[in-house]
């Protein structure tokens, strides 16, 4: 282990605590998340190194004992010397993973969205069980879902659902579902058995918090009408029902689940702020919005991340290429193997890209850091 790194560690693993107890950090909620996310991460750093340090230490004296050690003693200190060997490589690799960096997105909520896509009502039916996957995995993690919006459809079916998933490793085993699913199967609807190819689109965004996106009203058309269910009947007498545009990007956002306006109007700014965000994020990484857009792509048939074969009971990730005969589990929620595997490849990536990639720029420790530098703010 590098002394100078870990020393520089030190020094802002320092700074950082003093910044959090400056009266202007403590004032601003998204630079007191920031600071606090990279506390925890300077923390781990500093303990896993010290474990390594005395362990390489450790290493050097069972070797410098083994030089004059003799019968017995020369194989309990080489297998000493070995067990530490051992143990100094395995922390070694761990350390190496904390260098990764980091998702930016880690401990936020999710915004699901979910909309059928090609094959009609069954691409409708088939989003109900993508929803329903989602709300069984939420329910195995401890997680919390709050339906923002339902848009049902006339065969029982969801034309779309908008929810938030609030849990603390919400963000980090829910980003890589964004994306086209195709499902293979009879539709209730056939009457010859056929099997037929329909998909639905899943986006997932990282909830943003009020106080990181900024939005100027005279940027925003907000038009108020009636809610109405499947059929485009009348549910509600008032109009209580809200649509907001975002002018300069041409996001639209619209909800009516609720009775009151107000309701409607707060949840819809929640989401709108949402997609904001994640339109910025994408801008910053030189990608504009095709993250988002590649996540819903045209919600063809053929551009898919994943397939589910309810004949052959199959699901496949086409991403890691990781096939499993067990779709009735993962339908009741079972994601686990397909999710660690999509995080394990982010991770094997992550590294790679680390291995040539400049390091990080230091963090910028000053209070004025925090101050909003444009329309959205990214703590």
């Amino acid at each position: 282990m590098d002394i100078d790194r870990v020393g520089l560690w030190r020094d802002e693993h320092e700074a950082v605590l003093a910044s959090l107890s400056d009266p202007e950090v403590l004032r601003d909620q998204a630079r007191m998340r920031q600071l606090s996310r990279r506390e925890k991460e300077l923390q781990a750093l500093l303990s896993l190194a010290d474990r390594l340090e005395r362990t390489q230490a450790d290493v050097a004296a069972a070797r410098e004992l083994l030089v004059g050690a003799v019968g017995e003693d020369r194989e309990l200190i080489r297998g000493e010397l070995e067990r530490s060997e051992d143990a100094a490589t395995a922390l070694e690799a761990e350390l190496r993973g904390l260098l990764v960096p980091s998702d930016p997105n880690d401990g936020r909520d999710v915004i699901l969205e979910i909309r059928g896509a090609e094959g009609g009502e069954e691409a409708n039916l088939f989003a109900r069980d993508l929803f329903e996957m989602y709300r069984r995995y939420a329910d195995q993690r401890g997680w919390r879902m709050e339906i923002l919006s339902v848009s049902a459809s006339e065969r029982d079916g969801l034309d779309e659902v908008i929810a938030v998933v609030h849990g603390n490793d919400a963000w980090q085993r829910l980003k890589h579902e964004g994306g086209p699913h195709r499902v293979q199967r009879v539709p209730v609807t056939e009457s010859q058995g056929r099997i037929h190819t329909s998909s639905a689109t899943v986006t997932v965004l990282p909830q943003a918090e009020e106080v990181e996106v900024t939005i100027d009203p005279g940027d925003l058309r907000i038009d108020v009408y009636r809610s109405t269910g499947p059929g485009g009947q009348s549910v509600n007498t008032t109009d209580s029902a809200v649509r907001i545009t975002h002018l300069p990007t041409g996001v639209v956002v619209a909800m009516q689940d609720e009775k009151s306006q107000i309701q409607n109007r707060a949840k819809a700014m929640a989401v709108l702020r949402s997609r904001l965000l994640k339109l910025e994020q994408d801008r910053q990484a030189a990608q504009v919005s095709s993250q988002r857009r590649s996540q819903v792509g045209g919600g063809g048939r053929s551009e898919k991340i994943r397939t589910y074969n309810v004949k052959e009971n199959r699901v496949t990730d086409h991403r890691v290429k990781l096939t499993l005969y067990r779709l009735d589990r993962v339908l009741a929620g079972d994601l686990d193997e397909i999710v660690d595997a999509l995080l394990a490849d982010e991770r094997t990536r992550r590294l790679l890209d680390g291995a040539t990639d400049p390091p990080p720029p230091a963090l910028d420790l000053s209070a004025s850091a925090g101050s909003t530098a444009g329309r959205v703010q990214r703590p």
